[in-house]
Order: structure tokens, then sequence, then C-alpha cells
């Protein structure tokens, strides 16, 4: 007697997905340019010291007080290759006001994440933060072809949970007591963007970026969520 047919997943075709590398991204407000020791210290001014130790509450390292040790830490992730870390540059001002890596990069699987961001007060909440990440996956899946980009955090960690979604992630769930951290639990939030889902959010970013789209003070005239839907 036969054994009834099982469900199976969908044939998936092509080739591997490209390893990210270090190169430029140019775009209207920000260029992501390979992180260097060269960057420390206009990234410690940006987030350094004992007034911005706040911002390090849910990264893996941090805070920092002491440049020395900051630019020990910054020429050691300039080192890595994954995470392949990026420093972000501010068009306006051509300095450095933050970081941002991609991760646990699998290209067999065409798997990857985006991790270790930090954004300095000077550029939160703002068109250039958008666009940084959004630089990030048009690599992630126009340049290179991964079909799964993942983005994880704390799930304490509220605004970056609304980060994720406003992006375009979708939520999947929560790993309890996945990690400890600077010797604290933590619970870690999950959410991806797949190849199928990415045309859609990437006409979102592309419109949410027109000129036209900001007014005069530089504020928004309609959402990244309003403009996906």
């Amino acid at each position: 007697m036969s054994e009834p047919p099982r469900p199976l997943g969908a044939t998936v075709g092509g080739s591997p997905a490209l390893r990210p590398r270090h190169r430029a991204v140019t775009g209207r407000f920000v260029t992501l340019t390979p992180l260097s020791p060269h960057h420390a210290a206009e990234l410690f001014a940006s987030v350094g010291g004992q007034d911005k130790a706040w911002l390090w509450d849910y990264m893996p390292d941090g805070p920092f007080e002491d440049l020395g040790a900051f630019r020990d830490m910054i020429a050691q992730k300039a080192a890595s290759e994954d995470p392949l870390f990026f420093t972000i540059m501010d068009q306006n001002t051509g300095r450095a006001v933050g970081y941002a890596a991609l991760m646990r990069i699998d290209p067999a699987q065409r798997t990857i994440e985006v991790g270790n961001i930090m954004l300095s007060p000077a550029i939160q909440r703002s068109a250039g933060a958008t666009e940084a990440l959004f630089l990030l996956a048009r690599t992630v899946f126009d340049d290179l072809g991964y079909r799964r980009y993942e983005w994880k955090c704390n799930a304490l960690n509220a605004p970056s949970r609304r980060a994720a979604e406003r992006l375009g992630f979708s939520f999947e769930g929560v790993f309890r007591q996945h990690m400890i951290v600077k010797g604290r639990n933590r619970d870690t939030a999950w959410f991806s963007m797949l190849d199928h889902e990415w045309p859609a959010i990437k006409a979102g970013f592309e419109a949410w970026l027109l000129p036209d789209n900001f007014r005069a003070d530089g504020q928004q005239v309609q959402s990244l969520s309003e403009l996906r839907r």
C-alpha cells in the first residue's frame, strides 16, 4: 500500500545570491560608505559620551565614554565581513551620522539580515534614516538577488519594532529567551521582507522620497505606509 501524497514546498529555481561587498551607495539624503576607523571621531561625536548612553540600551555593545575604546570597536567592525558594516554619511554636512550592517549572510539560502543599526539623534526620524535603510534593501533584492531579508530586535524595543513595520517588514513572532545581552534576557522579535513583496515596498519608498512629498519645512506630505498602500 503506497503512502498518500504529502504537501511539499514550491520548487525554487535560480542561482545563489551574491555576497555583499563594500562599495559606496549614494542616495539623495545620505551615502552609504564602507565603515572605516577614519569615521570614528565623527561617529563618537554623534553617538558617544554619557549624554548619549541611552542610544546603546538595545545594542550588543556600548555605551562608550572614551574615544579610544570606541575607535577600537569601529576598527573591529570595519574589518568584519559578516556583519558587513556601512557608515551613513549625511549628504548636506558630509559627516558620519550612523552605521548599519548586512549580516547572517547566507547566499545559498538567499537569506540576509540588516542589523547593528546605530543612528545618531541628528538623523533619527529623518528622511535620511529612511533612505539609508531603503538603499540597503534595494541592494539586497535588486543587486544581490536575495529572497528573504530579515530584521530582528529586542522584543522590548518598541521603536525598532515600529520602524520595521513602517519600512515594510512583516512581524513573524517572538523567540523567547533567545539571547543574553549585557547580562540581561533578550526575547527577540523577528520580522521579514520577501522578494515577491519587494516591488510594492520599493515603489512606496521611491514615491515617499520624491521631493514633492516634502514641504518646505521638511515634513512629509504622505506617510510611507500610505504610499505603500
